[in-house]
């Protein structure tokens, strides 16, 4: 049996802010949408694939990326 595949949200920089929000940096914006990006041109060249896919598999990094926010929200002072 194989291990499941790492989501790509959890390899980007998050912390809690002063606030007790969690934060991503500006950097890590931009590489999540270019990850999207690169995902929808690679499915596109793929006759199995259709826009359901690449929206199934952003709901899915979506998820991983609100659970890490979760555990990066506390409540503020």
């Amino acid at each position: 049996m194989t291990a499941p595949l790492a989501h790509a949200a959890d390899s980007l920089p998050m912390v809690t802010a002063n606030t007790g929000q969690p934060f991503m940096p500006r950097d890590a914006v931009l590489a999540l949408l270019r990850a999207i990006a690169e995902s929808c041109r690679n499915l596109a060249d793929d006759p199995d694939c259709d826009l359901h896919t690449a929206a199934a598999a952003i709901d899915i990094e979506t998820d991983a990326l609100e659970s890490r926010a979760i555990g990066h929200t506390t409540e503020a002072a």
